[in-house]
């Protein structure tokens, strides 16, 4: 079934793509970041203003659900999206957080791989949100992002327990063991934020296509 929408019900998708954006930013940040690029305090401020920004979106999305009598898609649906981008850029700040808290040192050439991966999958799903206006039309663009959205997802994990068994035999600090097992874990679980977005971009595809 194909969307007839009306100028102001476009909003709600104006709302999920400016969001997936800055989450997109965010993770390009934190790579950078990791990859010595940019100063991590530098990296910190410009990732929390995004997420003040993206707060100011998840409120906007919230209100206009309130007073929309008819919305492009299920409310559910829009809620779930708009909470689940959330969830992944607010991770991200924290993650930028802990290695500022904890300043870290030189990151592993794995820990930076895994830092590019998340990068890459919030690109996918920035990309993906831009086409739920026209589901009818884009759907198998949709999946197609989906699939590389796991395919990077199943990467990110490998590498994560190839970092955390590296981490354990290698690494003689204790408390350098506790603070990059910590940022470790908070990265993978970004990417299972990505995960869970693709599951919600299907659950979507399969009722509005």
């Amino acid at each position: 079934m194909a969307f007839h929408l009306k100028p102001k019900e476009e909003k709600f998708f104006s709302l999920l793509d400016q969001h997936a954006t800055l989450g997109y930013e965010a993770a390009d940040l934190l790579c950078q970041a990791m990859h010595e690029e940019i100063a991590k305090d530098v990296a910190l401020k410009k990732i929390e203003a995004l997420e003040k920004e993206a707060d100011i979106l998840v409120m906007e999305t919230m209100k206009r659900l309130q007073k929309t009598f008819i919305t492009p898609m299920d409310r559910e649906d829009i809620q779930q999206l708009i909470d689940q981008l959330d969830m992944a850029i607010d991770s991200i700040s924290d993650i930028m957080d802990k290695m500022c808290i904890y300043n870290v040192g030189t990151a592993t050439e794995g820990a930076k791989r895994m830092t590019l991966i998340t990068s890459k999958a919030m690109k996918e799903i920035r990309k993906s949100m831009g086409y739920m206006k026209d589901l009818k039309k884009n759907y198998l663009k949709v999946e197609a992002r989906s699939k590389k959205v796991l395919k990077l997802e199943q990467q990110c994990d490998d590498l994560y327990h190839q970092e955390m068994a590296y981490l354990f035999t290698e690494c003689k600090d204790p408390i350098e063991i506790i603070k990059w097992k910590e940022i470790l874990q908070s990265i993978e679980d970004v990417t299972d934020d990505c995960e869970d977005l693709v599951i919600t971009f299907r659950k979507v595809v399969l009722k509005y296509a």
